[in-house]
């Protein structure tokens, strides 16, 4: 996000907030997104593009962009990222086979420079399952404390259950608020 964006929001005082979810294919986030705007979740199809929802939370305007996470849809990717202010990652912790294309798809998003100033919250999904890898074990093997420039946070959720989705918006809106918008 560029300076003027920062000194738009400032001098205007607006309280909107850009979030782009990405993730692989299956890791949640339409579940996610639909669960926290309290839509049922009994049926869902993959996305094969992309979903926006505004939600309110704490005052502010969260738009949402839930980008389809499909090998041929993420080199579609780039065209969501402008005006980003905060990306949630979506892992599928159940989902060790992929972890790999996880990591290599979330490091490449890290260096894209239109992204340089978004927050960065990765929701660990489906810890409800049996076997699921840990918050830390996926901290770990994404290897996040490589990204000291960047303000990150690791949050465990179940997008079935919604436990941990809250807390995870939680930090990342007030992320944001403390860096772009100021006190009045």
């Amino acid at each position: 996000m560029g300076l003027l964006t920062i000194l738009k929001k400032t001098k205007e005082k607006e309280r909107e907030v850009r979030l782009l979810m990405l993730g692989l294919d299956n890791a949640g986030k339409t579940t996610i997104l639909k669960k926290y705007n309290g839509e049922d979740i009994s049926s869902i199809s993959p996305t094969l593009g992309f979903n926006i929802k505004t939600l309110e939370y704490q005052g502010y305007k969260l738009n949402v962009w839930d980008v389809g996470g499909q090998t041929t849809i993420r080199s579609y990717w780039r065209n969501y990222f402008e005006q980003t202010d905060g990306l949630v990652w979506v892992v599928d912790s159940g989902d060790k086979i992929r972890l790999g294309d996880c990591k290599k798809e979330l490091h490449q998003l890290l260096l894209q420079e239109r992204l340089a100033g978004a927050s960065l919250l990765v929701f660990c999904n489906k810890q409800d399952l049996q076997g699921a890898l840990t918050m830390e074990e996926i901290k770990e093997f994404l290897e996040l404390d490589n990204f000291q420039t960047r303000h990150w946070a690791v949050a465990p959720c179940s997008a079935v259950t919604g436990e941990g989705l809250i807390s995870g918006i939680e930090w990342i809106v007030g992320d944001i608020a403390s860096r772009i918008f100021t006190m009045d």
